[in-house]
Order: C-alpha cells, then structure tokens, then sequence
C-alpha cells in the first residue's frame, strides 16, 4: 500500500517537471498569452478591483468625516463662509491650536487627566488580572454566580447607579463609623442641593433627612480609585471577561508543575502566569487608559466644581476666537472639532506605539472567532 503511494507522488512530481520544462521551451509570445489571457487570470484581475474598490469606497466613509474635521481646524473664519473651499484652506491658520492651548488650561488638563487615567488603568489591569485569573483557574462556590454578576455589570445602564453612586462618595461611610457617633437620623445639611438636582429629577424635599453623614470624596480622584480597586469601574466587567478567557486557554500543566516543584499560587501568579499575559494585559491597560481618559460620565458626576480641569472640560469656545458674523456656527463648530483632536491626538500617539500588544492582546482574548 505504501509502495503504491509512494510511486503515485513519484509519478506526479515527474509528471509536474515536464510540463514545467515544456512551458519553458514554449515561445515567450505563448507563455505570455497562456499565462494573462486565460479564464483564471481575468477572474483573478476582476476579483483584485472588485476588493480594490469596496476598500476605497469603504475607508472613504470611515475617513472622510475624520479629513474634514481636520481640515477645518487649519481654516480662517474666512473660509467658512467661501464656498470655493472645501477640505484645503485657502488662509492656512493655527489660531484655534494657539488659543485652545493657551485660553482653554490644554496642559493642566493633559497633566490631570493623564495622571488620573494613568493610576485608575494600572489598577484596573491588575484588580481585574487577580479576579479573572480565580474566576478562569480555582473552581468555588459560587464560581458562575459571581461569573454571571460580571457579566451582569456589562448590562446594566450607567445612569441608572448615577444617583446612588453620588451619594455613596458625597457621604462616604463605608464602615459606618459616622452612623455610630450620631447616632443616625439628622438632617443632611443640603448646601450641594444644586448638584443632587443635577444628578436626577426629584424634589428636593424628599430628601430631608439622610443619616449617615460621611466624608466628602467628590472633587477627588479617590471615587475613580476606590471604584478601580474595587474591580467596579467603567467597562471592568469586561476587562475580567477578556482576561478570564485569555486565562482559560492557558495550559493547566505549567500551573501543575510549578505547583510540583513546590511553588505557592500568588508565586505561581506573579512568576508564571503574569509573564505570558503581558501583550493581553497591555490590551486592557489601552482599553482602560482609552476610555478613562475620554470619560465624562464619572467625571462630571463626581467632579462637580471648575477647580479640576480634565480634558472633556476643554471643549469650548476661547474668548479670543468668539465672533459675530454668518459662519458663526460653523466656526464655532470647527472650534469645538479641533478641541476633540486635541484631546484624541495622545491616544492616537500611544496606539501607534502599542498597536502590535494590542492587535496580540485582541486575538488571544477569545472575543475574535478563529
């Protein structure tokens, strides 16, 4: 049986050599004409352009709006209001640059927002490695239920927790310690009403007495960490989602030996398992860092006065660039497009540094079919 094989894939690759060795001693004329006039040849051509097309009309949707808002943002408020232009300036300006830089407080809030995104995503990375990896690796009481409330946070809409999640860092008292020196039952004095109003739709006087009074950690970064340690922050159901997933598809055998060779867990943890998930954990610290860094969900609900100047808060008009003339909207439009590039400009910066960990990270999570 294995003779007959054998002498079949002998007879095919002689059979391949002289057909090579005969196209070769063709004229070059019908080498060229059997090779480019041919049926598969032209299916193969047409199939090129028809790709070729569907990619340029499609990144012409996704990149066109992108050209303009950049574009706009080098424009005179002349050119607004001249029909002639289009996506080329003709009075080439950096004005909104200059004055959303200077007037706007661009590198207070750079410097506050990139420190606050910084610790909230390294916490995040790490909270949520420990949590998906007990989820992925250690089999308790309870594994799926707590699986399933991770999974339930993903669900749930933010601005349904808005209100209760003020109230629990405007008075925090997790320990209830404040409770227990009162006595409970006094009256909350309201001197914030005006930001409770801002949370939600009430009547003020339904809210006549609260009881326990605690620390006030709005206008901090504390909510934001509190949140991040607690593996509750925005979007952490789905980073221990990921890293679950990326987890399971880790071989049990490397844990095993390690555990043979008398290694502890957090040992194990820390020395084995942490290494290979770099690229994954890298993926989630971008996400994290990403979506921290835009976010003005948490942000304006917790920091409620002008003091700290993130980089949502910068998108608005500077003084030296208010106008009064028929392109008004669309300048002001342009400004405010050119406030948005300067806030997304460090992300796009980081993802060209980082975009083989995240690619990696993306791949191996599980959320891509194979």
């Amino acid at each position: 049986m294995n003779q007959n094989v054998e002498n079949q894939v002998k007879v095919r690759k002689e059979s391949k050599n002289k057909i090579r060795v005969d196209f070769d001693r063709t004229p070059l004329k019908e080498r060229l004409k059997a090779k480019f006039l041919s049926l598969f040849f032209l299916k193969k051509v047409l199939w090129y352009i028809v790709r070729l097309i569907l990619l340029i009309g499609i990144s012409y949707i996704v990149l066109f709006p992108h050209f303009t808002k950049i574009a706009g943002s080098f424009m005179a408020p002349e050119d607004f209001v001249d029909v002639t232009v289009r996506l080329i300036p003709k009075n080439f300006s950096l004005e909104m640059y200059r004055a959303i830089w200077s007037e706007l407080g661009y590198v207070q809030a750079f410097t506050n927002t990139l420190l606050l995104s910084l610790s909230t995503a390294l916490i995040q990375t790490f909270i949520c490695c420990f949590v998906a990896y007990g989820l992925a690796k250690f089999k308790f009481k309870g594994n799926n239920i707590v699986f399933f409330a991770v999974v339930f946070s993903l669900v749930v809409p933010h601005p349904t927790l808005r209100l209760s999640m003020f109230m629990s860092f405007r008075y925090f008292d997790i320990l209830g310690i404040f409770g227990f020196l009162n006595g409970g039952g006094f009256e909350i004095p309201f001197t914030d009403i005006r930001i409770l109003e801002d949370v939600v739709d009430i009547i003020p006087n339904a809210w006549d007495k609260f009881s326990p009074e605690g620390i006030n950690l709005t206008n901090t970064y504390w909510p934001l960490i509190i949140l991040s340690l607690c593996g509750l922050a925005f979007k952490n159901g789905l980073y221990i989602f990921m890293l679950r997933q990326f987890f399971r598809g880790v071989p049990d055998e490397l844990e095993e030996s390690a555990y043979i060779d008398g290694s502890g867990v957090f040992r194990t943890f820390f020395q084995i398992i942490l290494p290979l998930s770099v690229p994954m954990m890298i993926t989630v610290f971008l996400f994290a860092f990403s979506w921290q860094w835009t976010d003005d969900f948490y942000t304006g609900l917790f920091f409620t006065d002008a003091k700290t100047v993130l980089m949502p808060n910068i998108v608005n008009i500077p003084t030296s660039l208010t106008t009064d003339y028929a392109g008004q909207n669309l300048y002001y439009a342009a400004i405010r497009n050119t406030c948005g590039i300067m806030i997304i400009a460090p992300l796009i910066i980081m993802y060209l540094f980082c975009q083989k960990y995240l690619v990696q990270g993306i791949e191996r999570s599980g959320l891509t079919a194979d």
